[in-house]
């Protein structure tokens, strides 16, 4: 399934230029970047109604697409990746190799990171009676040498606070912080993404052929 496919099924709600815009998104025999250039040219043309707007940005194969409600990064990436694991989709991303939810971003700037944790880490650490949770956090830094993987590590941690407590291999949230040049990104993932391969979507396909081939003698 497309993109747009997975959020007609999950949010019911593909408009007509969405529909437009699946139609057009077949895979072809074009090379690859004029592949991408021209889905990126349909999903601009609709741009007001798309569910997925792509925005460019000067890193050597990453896509980032802006989403509008209803969908949900975080949910909308795992539902997926689950069901590429459980083998209920077949692979139709021949150029996708790595999804990557952003629930929000920002600028890559200090005062940015606070702001956006701030944000992102409210609903999971900081209701009222959340009991303690066990949490880590993993950074992905491209292209920028402003910022810092462990300063980035220790003020999200620091912003989750207590009675919180990291725990690197059994923790109940992943926080994921993303950084590509001078944007940052950061969503909170569950405690099952190691096993969805890290939302690595062509290693989950992958795993899947290999488990299914045929047995030799």
């Amino acid at each position: 399934m497309t993109n747009l496919q997975y959020a007609g099924l999950i949010y019911g709600e593909v408009t007509a230029n969405n529909a437009a815009v699946m139609e057009d998104t077949r895979v072809s025999s074009e090379d690859i970047e004029a592949e991408i250039d021209r889905e990126m040219q349909d999903l601009q043309s609709s741009k007001q109604e798309a569910m997925f707007v792509p925005v460019k940005i000067d890193v050597q194969c990453v896509l980032f697409f802006k989403t509008r409600e209803p969908v949900e990064p975080v949910s909308f990436v795992h539902r997926i990746c689950s069901d590429a694991m459980n083998k209920v989709t077949s692979q139709k991303t021949r150029h996708v190799k790595r999804l990557t939810p952003m629930t929000r971003m920002g600028k890559a700037t200090d005062k940015s990171l606070e702001e956006v944790a701030k944000a992102v880490l409210a609903p999971v650490f900081h209701r009222d009676g959340i009991p303690a949770q066990k949490f880590a956090i993993r950074t992905t830094i491209r292209n920028n040498h402003a910022m810092k993987r462990d300063d980035v590590i220790k003020r999200v941690a620091d912003l989750v606070g207590e009675p919180h407590t990291v725990n690197l291999k059994n923790y109940d949230w992943l926080i994921l912080v993303d950084i590509y040049r001078n944007i940052l990104g950061m969503s909170i993932v569950g405690s099952d993404f190691e096993q969805l391969k890290r939302f690595n979507i062509a290693e989950i396909y992958e795993s899947s052929a290999t488990a299914n081939a045929p047995k030799t003698p």
